[in-house]
């Protein structure tokens, strides 16, 4: 019986393709149906596996249809009308880039990507598309228009490639186009398509509540809920520079209200059942918030510079790939993802995101550990975590200095600077048996290498001696780098310990100087365990 429907329904969407063809050829009239399928790969028909799903879901191919989109979560959602009348979810579309940071477009050349709600008409499909297909997401509404905003041409295109659009896939774009253009064929005048920073949970409101654009998306959130809740598309108006949902005329009115973004809002009303209905969940919402927050929820670190996201999928696919802003762990994760099918063709010339670590100001969260030059005379190996104190109390204040001076290390002159010369990088390849074997006969059998035994004349050594640098040391020397770097006492434990075990240019917090893993005493003075 479903394959039967299938069929039924591949054939009347080719019937109708078809008589679309030939009216055009008859009439030579630019409608806008003429402009939906003007070539093969905009009147690609749909998938039988989506009209399965479609038959499944006692939806019609024609029915009207709605989108949503989630930056953080990097996808996009297709719903569709059942014949119930309300819609249903049809198919998620992991997103394969988009460009710059959490938050609405505000001017032109920002390489943001709108957020907000927006209505696409059969005109804004764009079947020639430099980008495979794609359509106009209308940007800018009549909100952004009454706040000043500027930008052009925000599209959903295939491509895989953003500069302030949403890209997917080229057969993903394909599978879009054909659902809005059938829904245009049945009859809907415009779909609505509703872009949001991230899903409108208490929990992402948590984490972001320190952000200077919470109250636009607590805006944006009350169309969300207006959605949720009546599974209807919302109704959007615009008056006093904001957003108004599913407003009707009062009771005795003979007309409509007139809403203009920039003005005076009308008297208007939300029907009671919507907003009885819309009000018991934002409590609901409000008070999940309220103990998220009183439980020490920690906020999202905000950034500048960042360039955007890719759904983790996409980003299992390419070297090196990253998902930027976009949610999902890394690592395991995309390792497994990396032996799936990728939805669709990822171009070669696609470039990951990478989110800039740089905060935009400091906090107790993100306020890095700076290598100085220190004070007193001995030094301190930079770590992330405090150093053990069982282990200080056992040998004294200072240990580290002893053992400095033992491998013939000087006070001042081997402390990290926030340039350190090419020659005394210290090596990230652990010491191997015989470079540490070597290494201990050289210090504790006369005779054998250039560098002292201090463990007893220490005392007696020269202040020249004791200031000596390593670098003055042979080449030929085996005993890996010693020098340590100074840190700024105490040590700040906001560095977690994967950034400062990281040691890569990329792993270095912007403006700060160099700091030591927190391995580095295994890996420095490992020749005399």
């Amino acid at each position: 019986m479903g394959s039967v429907l299938i069929s039924s329904s591949l054939a009347r969407a080719l019937l109708t393709s078809v008589a679309l063809v030939a009216s055009v050829l008859l009439a030579g009239c630019d409608t806008d149906q003429v402009s939906l399928a003007t070539n093969a790969k905009a009147n690609q028909p749909v998938s039988p596996k989506l009209l399965a799903a479609m038959t499944e879901k006692d939806m019609d191919l024609q029915s009207p249809i709605l989108v949503r989109l989630f930056k953080q979560e990097a996808e996009l959602e297709v719903w569709k009308q059942t014949r119930s009348g309300q819609f249903a979810l049809l198919k998620t579309y992991p997103i394969c880039r988009w460009s710059g940071d959490l938050g609405p477009k505000v001017r032109e050349g920002d390489r943001q990507a709108p957020e907000g709600f927006y209505s696409i008409n059969p005109s804004q499909m764009n079947p020639q598309s430099a980008y495979y297909l794609s359509f106009n997401t209308g940007y800018p509404n009549a909100f952004d228009r009454a706040l000043g905003r500027s930008g052009s041409q925000l599209m959903v295109h295939g491509d895989c490639s953003s500069r302030g659009c949403y890209a997917m896939t080229d057969e993903q774009i394909a599978e879009i186009y054909s659902l809005g253009r059938e829904s245009f064929f049945g009859g809907q005048k415009a779909f609505q398509f509703q872009a949001y920073p991230f899903r409108m949970t208490p929990v992402n409101m948590a984490k972001h509540r320190n952000n200077p654009n919470m109250a636009f998306w607590k805006m944006i959130k009350e169309g969300n809920d207006h959605f949720e809740v009546t599974r209807q598309e919302p109704k959007v108006d615009f008056c006093e520079k904001k957003y108004v949902f599913d407003a009707s005329k009062t009771p005795g009115a003979t007309r409509d209200p007139v809403f203009d973004a920039s003005a005076k809002c009308p008297a208007y009303v939300i029907p009671e059942d919507v907003a009885n209905a819309v009000r018991e969940k934002q409590e609901k919402d409000e008070a999940e918030y309220a103990r998220l927050v009183s439980r020490g929820t920690p906020v999202a670190r905000m950034n500048t510079g960042i360039d955007g996201g890719m759904n983790k999928v996409f980003a299992a696919k390419i070297p090196e790939g990253s998902t930027g802003l976009s949610e999902g762990a890394e690592g395991s994760t995309l390792q497994m993802l990396a032996m799936s099918k990728a939805p669709g063709t990822i171009p070669g010339s696609v470039n990951p995101p990478r989110p800039n670590l740089e905060p935009v100001a400091a906090s107790p969260q993100s306020e890095p550990v700076v290598a100085v030059p220190s004070q007193a005379s001995n030094t301190r190996v930079a770590a992330a975590a405090p150093a053990d104190k069982s282990q200080d109390n056992s040998q004294g204040g200072g240990f580290f200095s002893g053992l400095a001076r033992k491998m013939g290390m000087g006070s001042a002159d081997t402390t990290a600077t926030a340039s350190p010369p090419p020659a005394t990088t210290a090596s990230a390849t652990p010491p191997t048996a015989a470079s540490r074997l070597k290494a201990a006969v050289t210090r504790f059998v006369p005779g054998h290498g250039t560098a002292k035994d201090a463990s007893k004349d220490a005392p007696k050594e020269t202040a020249k001696e004791a200031a000596k640098p390593v670098a003055a040391a042979k080449p030929a020397d085996p005993k890996p780098d010693t020098r340590v770097a100074a840190s700024r006492p105490p040590l700040k434990p906001s560095v977690s310990d994967s950034a400062a075990a990281a040691g890569s240019k990329d792993a270095q917090l912007a403006g700060a100087a160099p700091v030591m893993s927190s391995n580095s005493f295994d890996s420095r003075f490992g020749a005399v365990k």
